[in-house]
């Protein structure tokens, strides 16, 4: 090795070190010809798209299967739930901070589904999933109230001090069944506009 960077510097210092700057333009300019040669090929979007379209139609139908003969397994679900999002599965229980509307033993069915998914897919809203496409059914269990929260001020030497508790409504609830309702479509989900939804 040392031998092979013996033999290059030798080499580089008999050289001359005296290079025109046109002479080196011209040997790196390229040759019309060349630049012609250069183009770049075209893309077939159809074909891209189509292609695209049939590995869409083929996972939709492995999931169609996998949820026909009940072998997904264990169902999870994001929902956006008075401005927050949970990640939720059967059998949890979620606490919900703030005023809600829904009292104790009501059954509830939570329709802001984000995402959901199961051990060999996930399902991604944009920013939602359609409408009745998975059905999240929950129970309020309990509504309650935090612990209390101590606001304690006080300014030295002006006789100021003030004592405030505080304690906000909580809901907790259990989510009962994560269920996808309908086989999906991959051609419709595709060429499908998004509704709009109000909040």
């Amino acid at each position: 090795m040392s031998l092979l960077a013996q033999s290059m510097r030798q080499v580089l210092r008999h050289t001359t070190q005296r290079a025109t700057l046109n002479g080196a333009m011209r040997a790196l300019s390229i040759n019309q010809k060349l630049q012609q040669q250069n183009k770049p090929a075209t893309i077939d979007v159809a074909a891209i798209a189509k292609e695209h379209q049939q590995e869409c139609q083929t996972v939709c139908e492995r999931i169609n299967q996998q949820v026909a003969k009940s072998e997904q397994g264990r169902l999870f679900a994001v929902v956006h739930l008075c401005g927050k999002q949970f990640k939720v599965t059967p059998g949890d229980i979620i606490l919900v901070e703030g005023y809600w509307p829904p009292t104790t033993g009501d059954e509830i069915s939570l329709d802001k589904v984000l995402l959901a998914g199961a051990r060999d897919f996930t399902l991604i809203g944009r920013p939602m999933l359609d409408a009745g496409l998975v059905m999240v059914k929950a129970t309020i269990i309990e509504k309650t109230l935090t612990h209390t929260k101590t606001h304690f001020k006080k300014k030295r030497r002006k006789q100021y001090m003030r004592i405030n508790f505080q304690r906000s409504p909580n809901t907790m609830i259990r989510i009962n069944s994560i269920e996808l309702t309908r086989p999906l479509d991959g051609m419709a989900e595709a060429e499908a506009e998004h509704s709009i939804r109000l909040f």
